[in-house]
């Protein structure tokens, strides 16, 4: 235990040493390396290698802790590593460094121009080439970052990627002349020929073959799929997603593009958003355009403003369309409204959302004023000119401004049906409380016309019995009468003559 603790010790007091003389060894080195040194390249020209005092004691300190794990050095001992942590193999790599330090540089004048860059990694025949004073960069293959002189925390891998950066910081790229002709700064490109002509535009980030190819300064644009976004020169802000999404676009901006050949033909449309495969796909130049769905507003090419939702839709400014509607019958619900804002809702009918309730009264007689018509849609409405039925909104203004709609800048619209149904409602049900009491009178009248006819025949039937009797009566009388005169001629004197007297 003792043994060790004095181990760790002299461990830490030797290394204290070294940190302490680290400065006039450095100084010592830089002495030694002028003195030695017939040119610059670190290669084969360097005489001695300058020796660290630390190297000293490094036998030492594996002699007096041999009983402590250590990595076995290679023997015979790799060739290119340099004062600085440098590393340099091929033919003028690393030809002019002066001050730089942690470089690696393999291939034909691999960093043959670095002086003062450092943490600079560069493999491949004139990679980092041409680099003085960038640092943190890394270079894999031929050319890569070719031009880089003072661009710092560049990526590169592939055959001339990033060849003709020059002070651009901050890119990668990934595959054959990715960001080949890049300056600027804040790039990804991944896939041959991603981003190739970029040359000022920054953030932008292209992923598969040729995305982005033709991008020269747009900026904040993503592009993740073959060709995605190929043909965009100076369009910004636009992302596409999936194979040849916006691959036609060139100057149009803010498009977003998720699903293959998604706003295929956009050129130099802006504002669009097409959710699915070949969704927008023959729009050109129309703008603020929305789709979504597969194939969802195919049929939309230079209109402005057109939401497609799961339909192909029509060239129409200003107008939406939903599929899956049309034709599909629902049991219940409600009807759907939408405000000046474009929010959907329904009515509420429920007293708990309504306050100054109170009957609508003779307010609904104003639909007496109003005057239905028959009409149809202009053309661009309506190709088909269907016969429509309904009422003019500027003559309902006229009879009851509250009856009609209006649009963001006060002009009348539409009216409002669904209160003149309303209204219609309450004039039933006015007339039909009219109708009823007119029925109730009738009903009324009608029955005393029934008893009055029954009194008639009653009192009819009892003249027509007096009739009877009195008819009775008479001849009753008229048979005594006859009998009267019988008697009254049975009792009347034989008549005399003259004649018989004398």
């Amino acid at each position: 235990m003792k043994r060790g603790i004095l181990r760790r010790k002299w461990f830490s007091i030797i290394l204290k040493w070294i940190a302490l003389n680290a400065d006039k060894q450095a100084s010592l080195n830089k002495k030694l390396k002028t003195k030695n040194m017939t040119t610059l390249h670190l290669g084969k020209s360097i005489g001695q290698p300058p020796v660290h005092l630390g190297f000293i004691f490094i036998p030492l300190l594996f002699a007096y802790f041999g009983l402590l794990p250590v990595a076995q050095a290679v023997s015979p001992a790799p060739d290119g590593g340099y004062p600085g942590g440098n590393t340099a193999e091929g033919t003028d790599a690393l030809l002019n460094l002066t001050s730089g330090i942690w470089n690696t540089a393999v291939g034909f004048e691999a960093l043959n121009h670095d002086t003062a860059g450092k943490t600079n990694t560069a493999s491949g025949v004139r990679a980092l080439s041409s680099n003085t004073s960038g640092s943190y960069n890394s270079a894999t293959g031929v050319y890569a970052l070719y031009a880089n002189i003072n661009g710092w925390y560049n990526n590169a891998v592939g055959a001339y990627a990033l060849t003709n950066n020059i002070s651009g910081n901050y890119n990668t790229a990934n595959g054959y002349s990715a960001l080949y002709r890049n300056t600027a700064s804040y790039n990804t490109a991944t896939g041959f020929g991603a981003l190739h002509s970029n040359t000022t535009g920054e953030l932008n980030t292209g992923i598969g073959e040729f995305a982005l190819f033709s991008n020269t300064s747009g900026y904040d644009n993503t592009a993740n799929g073959g060709e995605a976004l190929v043909r965009n020169t100076t369009g910004f802000s636009n992302t596409a997603n999936g194979v040849a999404a916006l691959s036609s676009n060139t100057t149009g901006g803010n498009n977003t593009a998720n699903g293959d050949f998604a706003l295929l033909l956009n050129t130099t449309g802006g504002d669009n958003t097409a959710v699915g495969t070949i969704a927008l796909e023959n729009n050109a130049t129309g703008s603020e355009n929305i789709a979504l769905g597969a194939a969802a507003g195919i049929g939309v090419t230079t209109a402005n403003n057109v939401i497609c939702i799961g339909t192909a839709g029509q060239n129409v400014d200003n107008s939406c369309y939903i599929g899956q509607i049309f034709g599909a019958t629902s049991s219940g619900g409600t009807a759907v409204f939408i405000d000046l804002d474009g929010k959907l809702g329904t009515t509420t009918s429920s007293r708990r959302f309504k306050e100054e309730i109170k009957p609508m009264e003779r307010t609904s007689e104003v639909l007496f004023a109003l005057k239905p018509v028959t009409f149809r849609y202009k053309k661009g409405i309506d190709p088909q000119a269907i016969p429509q039925f309904g009422l003019v909104a500027e003559d309902v203004e006229a009879v009851n401004p509250n009856l009609v709609v209006r649009d963001k800048e006060g002009k009348v619209n539409t009216v409002r049906y669904e209160a003149v149904n309303a209204m219609l409602l309450n004039e039933f049900l006015k007339e039909h409380k009219t109708v009823q009491v007119l029925n109730s009178t009738v009903a009324k009248q009608e029955a005393a016309i029934v008893q009055q006819r029954k009194d008639f025949v009653a009192a009819t039937a009892q003249q027509q019995n007096e009739i009877a009797s009195l008819s009775a009566t008479v001849k009753e009388q008229a048979a005594q009468i006859q009998k009267v005169n019988a008697q009254i001629e049975l009792i009347k004197p034989a008549p005399q003559t003259v004649l018989n007297n004398q």
